[in-house]
């Protein structure tokens, strides 16, 4: 038996899975986005402040494969050490 033989191919991801797995992390983006903002030192009556933050760990519940898909779609961007952030626009 050959390598390729020995190895199934992993199923195709559906589209409704990336489109559900981008909108989680998308939630989750705004979500920690939302968390560093609320901070002390960034309230109200100090001005407030942006977060800095650009880039997140994917939620858990999707597998790697559907992130690595989305970078492909340019939905995403790879940032380091399994850290992603929203692609170009």
């Amino acid at each position: 038996m050959s390598e390729t033989e020995a190895t199934p191919s992993p199923a195709p991801i559906s589209p409704e899975e990336l489109k559900l797995a981008f909108k989680a992390f998308k939630k989750r983006l705004k979500a920690t986005r939302l968390d560093d903002e609320s901070r002390v030192g960034h309230g109200p009556m100090s001005g407030g402040g942006k977060s800095s933050i650009d880039a997140i760990i994917p939620p858990s519940q999707y597998p790697a494969a559907v992130w690595q898909e989305l970078v492909k779609q340019g939905k995403l961007k790879y940032a380091t050490q399994g850290f992603y952030e929203l692609g170009a626009p």
